[in-house]
């Protein structure tokens, strides 16, 4: 498994005969909602939410070098809910990629309420999320931006 936050894209890209990208997407986890390894790099492992978007901010700057400029980079991501309070994590995040040269083009909010796959098991997750003390979203974003700079 690979650590996008240090992963040479570069290096990956050109082994398939590539050197560089029109989109990238990214959905990574939301946070530490479900831990996806023991790994202390994973970023569902993450110490704090400024630290998760410190490493999400990495994999933007790590996705950037290889991007065509004027191009796109696509994240999907919800938001947390903990202890009372709902924290924005998708808006959060959506600035940590901000930081690194691109621009928000468009927000688009993901209704998941009804969808093919849970149209039967609306009752499986509210025992999930009372058991994992978690809120069952019915949303989340997909921002799009665009890389900074003029197409090639």
């Amino acid at each position: 498994m690979g650590d996008a936050t240090c992963l040479n894209y570069a290096d990956l890209l050109h082994r398939h005969g590539c050197d560089t990208v029109q989109l990238v997407l990214l959905h990574p986890p939301y946070f530490d909602i479900i831990k996806f390894s023991d790994n202390p790099r994973d970023l569902s492992n993450a110490a704090s939410v400024e630290m998760f978007l410190a490493q999400i901010g990495q994999v933007a700057q790590q996705a950037s070098t290889v991007l065509d400029a004027g191009r796109y980079l696509v994240l999907v991501i919800g938001d947390k809910y903990v202890h009372g309070e709902w924290i924005p994590l998708g808006f959060l995040t959506m600035q940590a990629v901000q930081q690194h040269g691109f621009q928000l083009t468009s927000i688009i909010v993901k209704n998941f309420e009804e969808t093919t796959g849970k149209r039967t098991q609306q009752q499986l997750w509210r025992y999930r999320a009372l058991v994992g003390g978690f809120y069952i979203f019915k949303h989340e974003y997909i921002f799009v931006f665009q890389k900074r700079g003029s197409v090639p």
